[in-house]
């Protein structure tokens, strides 16, 4: 089965793809995560990429195409797929349907987390993140808070930092930028009706749970 995750900064994908996972066996595929890997691994790919971004230059769609094309050969057909960051435009897309369609593979689902924005705004300006396992918390909930050090259920650790870019105006601009990347990708997958939503700002097993439905694992 191969998916695409979408939402937002902040929305849960990457808790949502993390659980994927870990109880079904997929693969998540990170644009981003695959870009850093082949230039560590010194990859052709990887070092067409880096001389891009040492010019300072955004890296071509024909490189990521590379790195998923790869990506996909050396998982296999019994692995499924979740896309995270990618695509981010039409092009992207229709390449992808490419990509899929080389490896005998097709998009299955394509799930939206829907998101309330201004709570979405309060909810990562909100929280901070463990120094020592980066457990994030949500300041209001479950503070670590200055008023005295609270250890981290998971580590133990009572040291806790929040992202500088975690503030409303970048939080709102990553806002609109995602509504910008994602506006022309969504008719290109309604069409065939494989989009689904979900509240995204509801309890991450609420959301889990929903999740599993559509794709038929298991939850009723």
């Amino acid at each position: 089965m191969d998916i695409i995750l979408l939402g937002p900064p902040g929305a849960g994908k990457g808790t949502q793809a993390q659980r994927l996972v870990a109880e079904h066996a997929m693969r998540q595929l990170s644009t981003g995560d695959m870009l850093r890997a082949a230039v560590k691994a010194g990859t052709p790919t990887g070092l067409e990429a880096k001389a891009v971004m040492d010019r300072g230059e955004l890296v071509s769609d024909a490189i990521v195409s590379a790195l998923i094309d790869a990506e996909l050969l050396a998982m296999g057909p019994e692995t499924g797929a979740i896309f995270d960051g990618y695509p981010r435009t039409a092009d992207q897309a229709a390449a992808l349907d490419g990509i899929l369609a080389r490896h005998g593979r097709q998009l299955d689902h394509v799930i939206e987390l829907e998101v309330d924005e201004d709570a979405l705004v309060e909810r990562i300006t909100s929280r901070v993140t463990c120094e020592n396992c980066g457990h994030i918390y949500s300041v209001p909930v479950n503070p670590p808070s200055s008023a005295g050090p609270v250890a981290c259920e998971v580590c133990g650790s009572t040291e806790y930092k929040r992202r500088p870019d975690d503030n409303a105006e970048t939080v709102r601009t990553r806002l609109g930028i995602y509504r910008a990347d994602t506006a022309p990708i969504l008719p290109h997958y309604e069409a065939r009706g494989i989009v689904s939503r979900v509240d995204g700002m509801a309890a991450i097993e609420d959301v889990a749970r929903a999740i599993d439905v559509i794709l038929g694992l298991g939850h009723s």
